[in-house]
């Protein structure tokens, strides 16, 4: 198990496009419109690294090591991960040049996606409402008075 001590962002892409290049290339589950890309990755409340993942054939959630404390599960397992929206499953991966990390399906396949930015889109939704409590209230919301039925009803104070 390798932590990531910075954004693996990068080489994320990296080995998920030599994936793409060569295992995968050419099967009818990939979407010819998707290319591969990491977005999205940042420190969990937990120390790590989550982001999504958009691939021809799929797009992913990703949980990476950011220290040593890492669950020990073997490839295929679950592993429950909690986040501020919810409790998610899981499924442990090995990939020789990323080593252990865990994953939760969002589109598998990824063929009704019409165009990239489409996937990345929902990629980067994905991750935006995990990261969100859906019981809190919003903090602009919060933060702003109530408006008066003036102002409501669009006329001036």
């Amino acid at each position: 198990m390798k932590p990531w001590a910075e954004d693996p962002t990068a080489d994320i892409a990296a080995v998920f496009a030599d994936i793409a290049a060569t295992r995968m290339a050419g099967l009818p589950i990939c979407n010819p419109a998707l290319t591969v890309e990491a977005l999205g990755f940042r420190r969990a409340e937990s120390g790590h690294w989550v982001g999504a993942l958009v691939t021809p054939w799929a797009i992913n959630l990703l949980c990476l090591p950011g220290h040593a404390d890492w669950p020990a599960a073997a490839a295929g397992n679950h592993c429950d991960w909690r986040f501020p929206s919810g409790v998610y499953e899981f499924i442990v991966a090995d990939e020789d040049r990323l080593g252990r990390y865990h994953l939760c399906s969002l589109f598998s396949p990824a063929g009704d996606f019409a165009s990239h930015e489409q996937a990345r889109l929902t990629a980067l939704a994905a991750i935006t409402a995990l990261f969100n409590d859906p019981l809190a209230a919003p903090a602009a919301a919060a933060a702003t008075p109530p408006a008066s039925r003036r102002a409501f009803l669009g006329l001036r104070g």
